[in-house]
């Protein structure tokens, strides 16, 4: 997880609940928008924002929150190369994010602050590890969704430390061909070595880019195969970082359906062990009594109550009811709170669990 958010996340769920609370969640990429147009957007979300707390709440308990955004918001950056912000305030509590996750527009006031969709678009960044090959050069890459960067001296980046190895060897070769094959072979060897303690210190899926020829040889020699998501083909020695994370689009889908698989087995496990709670009334049981290690919910499942009260869960009938909770948002935050980890899955994965499941702890 993406450690600036999981900061912010952190910081939020433990601020002192006091109401009205405020969440303003805006896109701010301004690679991709004029600065006056994003302006023109957070102030309408001021506005917003300002008549409904006096729609709502005693003018003198508005009149600080209104304040308190008003001073956050004249201090705004908006060269950041962030793509989006968050907000927050009460009569107690301000905070403003630049994230470098995509968020949905929203405005929310309510006792407590909307950080479902702050931990939906982070729990959806695909991190991953990239090898660029060549026959004579190699770059290695650290990505998530939005960013590409090199990491540098970890493994070899040019063939031409190895030519003077091979001299004795190919003496009594006529043929270029063969001494670019035997130099190459040799390459990608010492490639594979050093990326065992790098794979084993981050963890992560490998993608490799490459040629046909070159792709499908380091395939044949490789030792850790088991840490390589996908192959891609092509020639991307001259490639540039936002052409490199252009070709990534297959090898996400492959990683967020990989990961969706895990914790499915997971949940089938902690099933067979007696150790899931499934369906929001036992979850939020379980949630209230603080057993959550790992909270797994469909995205965009979500039930209305109108009272929760310590174990008790309500289920809200009044369809007109303008103030209705979320149970699933109550219960992402005692999870939090009890220091477990919150997963998203894609809509009817979980049908067989009614949709939300909670892994306790052993």
């Amino acid at each position: 997880m993406n450690t600036e958010v999981r900061s912010a996340i952190k910081e939020v769920i433990h601020a002192v609940h006091y109401r009205p609370a405020v969440s303003i969640l805006l896109p701010f990429d301004i690679k991709m928008n004029l600065q006056t147009e994003m302006e023109h957007t957070l102030k309408s979300a001021l506005d917003y924002a300002e008549k409904e707390l006096l729609a709502t709440y005693p003018a003198d308990v508005s009149r600080v929150v209104i304040e308190k955004l008003r001073f956050l918001c004249r201090d705004i950056l908006f060269d950041t190369r962030k793509k989006s912000i968050a907000i927050f305030v009460s009569p107690v509590f301000e905070k403003v994010c630049y994230l470098d996750i995509m968020v949905s527009p929203k405005v929310v006031i309510d006792e407590s602050f909307e950080i479902r969709d702050l931990i939906y678009s982070n729990t959806q960044q695909s991190e991953y590890l990239m090898l660029v090959l060549s026959a004579n050069t190699a770059a290695l890459y650290k990505g998530d969704t939005g960013l590409l960067e090199k990491i540098h001296d970890a493994i070899p980046t040019s063939s031409e430390a190895f030519k003077n190895d091979i001299a004795e060897r190919v003496a009594n070769f006529s043929d270029v061909t063969d001494r670019k094959e035997i130099l190459m072979e040799k390459f990608l060897h010492h490639i594979d070595h050093a990326l065992e303690p790098v794979l084993n210190k981050y963890q992560l899926p490998l993608v490799i880019l490459g040629t046909d020829r070159i792709a499908g040889h380091f395939k044949q020699i490789t030792h850790n195969s088991g840490y390589i998501l996908d192959y891609v083909h092509g020639n991307f020695e001259e490639a540039t970082i936002e052409e490199l994370k252009m070709r990534l689009k297959g090898p996400s889908v492959k990683w967020h359906q990989l990961r969706q698989q895990q914790l499915m087995n997971e949940i089938v496990d902690a099933d067979g062990r007696k150790q899931l709670a499934s369906g929001i009334h036992d979850v939020w049981m379980a949630a209230s009594s603080r057993k959550g290690r790992i909270l797994v919910v469909e995205t965009n499942y979500s039930y209305p109550i109108h009272n929760g009260d310590g174990n008790k869960l309500i289920a809200s009938t009044d369809s007109k009811e303008t103030r209705m909770k979320d149970a699933v948002d109550e219960v992402i935050e005692k999870v939090l709170e009890s220091g477990g980890s919150i997963r998203f899955v894609d809509k009817g994965l979980l049908k067989d669990f009614r949709h939300i499941a909670l892994i306790q702890y052993y």
